[in-house]
């Protein structure tokens, strides 16, 4: 349950920042700029419209029926905030568990790497 709550929050974040710095975007738009399907844009934008983080504006005197801009409520701007703090701080700590493993394996690879050596050198002198 989690896992799937935080993959929606991540994939909502990602939406409300692309709508941020582009409104007008279309849900083909988006879909393709996050590299998932259609659907998927189309379930994440009805989330936020259902959870009062976006509303959909659509201008009438526009010839094209279909052109519609997403803008962020203010609920949408607070939410999106504490999202990305979750995000930061969750994206943090994979950092810093990763650069643990890393330096950890360096090391190992250097003992070996020692240890090798110091083989290769008895092998040479026996």
């Amino acid at each position: 349950m989690y896992r799937r709550q935080t993959d929606d929050e991540d994939a909502y974040l990602e939406v409300m920042r692309l709508l941020d710095t582009n409104p007008h975007m279309s849900q083909r738009e988006i879909a393709a700029a996050l590299g998932v399907s259609l659907g998927k844009a189309n379930y994440c934008l009805k989330a936020l419209l259902d959870k009062g983080w976006l509303k959909m504006q659509n201008f009438q005197g526009s010839t094209n029926k279909l052109a519609y801009a997403y803008l962020l409520t203010p609920k949408g701007i607070v939410e999106k905030s504490e999202i990305t703090a979750r995000f930061l701080k969750r994206k943090m700590h994979e950092y810093e568990s990763l650069r643990s493993l890393i330096e950890s394996l360096q090391s190992e690879v250097s003992q070996k790497s020692i240890r090798s050596s110091q083989r290769s050198l008895e092998d040479k002198e026996g």
